[in-house]
């Protein structure tokens, strides 16, 4: 059940990463930056040759090997865990999710497409992905600062 719910909810969080990468791919040049929601959310085509928020440029042989490092402890953790809170399991579905969708891009491409762009705020240009793996460590941090 555990590994049917982790193909689910992966292939699904990927899914939407992928669509949402090959759309802007397909409508925005890459430089471009297109306004969604005024204000708000611009939509900017970047290709990240680094890790999440484009830090570390160029280091792929490092990223390959730390992605795969993490996505394998996380899915043998998430599979082999008897018993663990909702909001854990939430954590690692979103760090595997996260860490395939932006692998997939660095395999095919060599390059990591990014697009999200918060107009509010002085901040890095971003994608779905970086979204899960965010969110997922952040979530993971916290539950097992609690659990201490």
């Amino acid at each position: 059940m555990k590994f049917i719910k982790l193909l689910l909810v992966s292939s699904s969080l990927i899914i939407l990463d992928q669509v949402s990468k090959w759309w802007i791919v397909s409508h925005i040049n890459l430089g471009d930056v297109r306004p969604f929601i005024p204000g708000v959310l611009s939509l900017t085509y970047l290709q990240n040759r680094g890790a999440a928020f484009s830090i570390l440029q160029n280091q792929q042989w490092f990223f390959a090997f730390m992605t795969i490092t993490v996505i394998g402890f996380a899915i043998i953790y998430y599979l082999r865990a008897e018993k663990m809170p909702i909001l854990k399991e939430l954590a690692l579905l979103l760090i595997i999710s996260g860490g395939i969708g932006n692998f997939s891009d660095r395999i095919r491409l060599g390059y990591v497409v990014d697009m999200i762009h918060l107009d509010f705020m002085n901040f890095a240009i971003f994608n779905l992905a970086d979204s899960y793996l965010s969110i997922g460590v952040l979530l993971l941090v916290f539950i097992l600062w609690k659990e201490d």
